[in-house]
């Protein structure tokens, strides 16, 4: 194990569940206090990490991505718990699956509100203390739907492409402030969605993959260690697709 990220402070939206629990695992394994941030944290009683001594490492905070008021108030915590963010990883996002003629309004806008203004709220407040620091890596979780559509996910796909966009832009304001901004876009990712498919399913989506499996949430992780590493000190403004050559 190694601890690329002594005295590194990060921050993970959707990091309770998921491709965002194993951002944070990942980190918090090679040295970074972590802070999760979710809508739904683990109540007091249940094991969020199994490793006692990662545990220590990381704390969950509740927060609401698209409401300002909820990451100025987390941020003001972690800041008067740690000092700094180093790290920030804008992975919560949702999903409200439907056909253009039958998605509903609310089904656009919650999806855009979490994955795209979600990202912006928290990039907006994290920039004034990463300018401070004149460092900060900042992570967008991206998707392959963003490069390449997906029906039935014109909201979702939106949202993806949106998050590129809105990381160039700010790559390039940030720059001269020694502040990274990429994006890593996954392909299909096993998860309980994708664990609920049927055998003929599942080989319908491996079939379009060079590769010819699906990815694990590490797969993701490691991308995100990279650029949040010493390692990617010369890359900003990317989008790195971790999809086993789905979209080449």
């Amino acid at each position: 194990m190694t601890n690329r990220f002594e005295n590194k402070v990060a921050v993970v939206t959707g990091g309770c569940r998921g491709i965002g629990k194993s951002i944070v695992l990942k980190l918090a394994s090679e040295g970074a206090r972590v802070y999760a941030l979710d809508f739904k944290i683990p109540d007091e009683n249940e094991v969020f990490i199994e490793d006692s001594e990662i545990a220590k490492s990381v704390k969950c905070l509740q927060a609401d991505v698209t409401n300002m008021q909820s990451i100025d108030k987390c941020f003001d915590t972690i800041i008067a718990d740690a000092g700094r963010v180093d790290i920030l990883v804008n992975n919560a996002g949702i999903t409200r699956d439907n056909l253009l003629l039958r998605m509903t309004e609310q089904e656009w806008d919650a999806v855009l509100d979490t994955n795209l203004k979600g990202a912006f709220i928290c990039t907006k407040v994290v920039s004034k203390i990463m300018i401070s620091q004149r460092s900060g890596r900042i992570i967008n979780i991206g998707s392959v739907v963003g490069s390449i559509g997906n029906a039935g996910q014109s909201n979702y796909s939106a949202s993806k492409a949106g998050l590129i966009g809105f990381s160039k832009s700010i790559a390039r304001e940030l720059a001269s402030r020694k502040i990274l901004v990429n994006v890593v876009a996954p392909g299909y990712v096993r998860s309980p969605m994708t664990d609920s498919l049927t055998d003929e399913q599942k080989k319908a989506f491996i079939d379009n993959i060079p590769l010819k499996r699906i990815a694990e949430p590490e797969d993701i992780a490691n991308a995100v260690a990279f650029l949040a590493s010493d390692e990617s000190s010369y890359i900003t403004g990317q989008i790195i697709h971790v999809n086993g050559g789905l979209f080449m």
